[in-house]
């Protein structure tokens, strides 16, 4: 059924029953109710599409997550975030369009989509820290918001969680086990949260008045994989504790003591970053920082439809808490 099928049936034009379909006021009872009699009838459901590019919104939103298909569903915290998203996109009646910004033909593929009109604003999950992706956002006038703060740019709207004081938390829980050398296994240096928890493992050692060793800094890539990886690496230094800047990672350390012969946590406590899924059943069950993934997606997702729907020049900077999970990995009950 479309518009003109409605009016032959409601013996009316075709633009009264666009009216009535968007409920202008300008239009008699009687009509309103001889259109609708059919409406129902036939069980007539307007093209949201089309409405929404009538009236200058699309209500879709562009997700753009910086990485390829195998890693997305690899790593536990895309989906709890994704599903966030979803949850607030659902309760505001928008649409969620998935990106995944990997490899460049898809970023420039997403450039175009960007300005065609078919969105209404982007959420930029995982920001990187020369991402020309979002430099292209910033110059343009697309409403948008990262997940993870801008290094630089003051104006840009962001949620994100507090890193460096969780990443700090973690560690001198550490130090207050009364653990010596403690080592970190960083996250990506080009991506925000990996700085800014590598910033919160310096900060917590200098304010213990404890030495920095190079030697005990290890960079990872977020996955288990680079979590084991850099475990390896640190062994040789003799770490008696070990800051994992992400589950996934600390997943892969505990994975690369048990094979190296060293017990968790009499030998070396392990601390890591998310409280993903697995964190408590994992052996032994991982003392974590908790951040509230999906609770991020929510807030990214209503703070960018409230941008669309009442802009404002004020940006919109939203940090969430983080809380220190204590389990068996760290030595410690409590």
């Amino acid at each position: 059924m479309n518009l003109e099928q409605i009016a032959r049936l409601s013996g009316v034009s075709r633009s009264t029953v666009s009216r009535v379909i968007n409920n202008d006021p300008n239009v008699s009872d009687t009509t309103r109710a001889k259109v609708m009699q059919v409406v129902k009838r036939v069980n007539y459901e307007p093209n949201a599409a089309a409405r929404g590019l009538a009236a200058g919104r699309t209500q879709v939103i562009g997700l753009v997550i910086p990485m390829g298909v195998s890693a997305l569903f690899a790593d536990p915290y895309f989906p709890l975030f994704t599903q966030g998203v979803s949850s607030a996109a659902n309760a505001r009646d928008y649409s969620v369009m998935l990106w995944l910004a990997e490899p460049e033909y898809e970023r420039r593929q997403i450039r175009k989509i960007m300005y065609s009109g078919l969105i209404d604003g982007v959420i930029v999950a995982s920001m990187l820290t020369n991402d020309t992706l979002v430099q292209a956002l910033i110059e343009g006038d697309l409403p948008f918001i990262l997940v993870g703060r801008h290094p630089t740019a003051e104006s840009v709207n962001y949620v994100d969680v507090d890193n460096q004081s969780g990443a700090q938390t973690a560690v001198e829980h550490l130090l207050r086990l009364g653990r010596q050398r403690i080592a970190t296994i960083s996250g990506p240096q080009n991506m925000i949260a990996g700085v800014d928890r590598l910033a919160g493992y310096r900060r917590a050692l200098q304010t213990a008045g404890r030495e920095i060793d190079p030697a005990l800094i290890a960079i990872g890539d977020n996955t288990e994989a680079g979590g084991y990886l850099g475990m390896q690496a640190l062994l040789p230094q003799s770490p008696d504790a070990v800051f994992a800047a992400s589950d996934a990672m600390a997943a892969g350390a505990l994975r690369a003591l048990r094979d190296a012969g060293r017990q968790v946590p009499e030998d070396v406590a392990v601390v890591g970053f998310d409280d993903i899924p697995f964190a408590e059943h994992s052996d032994p069950p991982l003392t974590t920082i908790r951040q509230p993934i999906s609770r991020m997606g929510f807030v990214a997702m209503e703070t960018l439809v409230d941008l669309i729907e009442h802009p404002e020049p004020q940006p919109r900077h939203v940090i969430l808490p983080t809380e220190l999970v204590i389990r068996s990995s760290c030595g410690a009950n409590r």
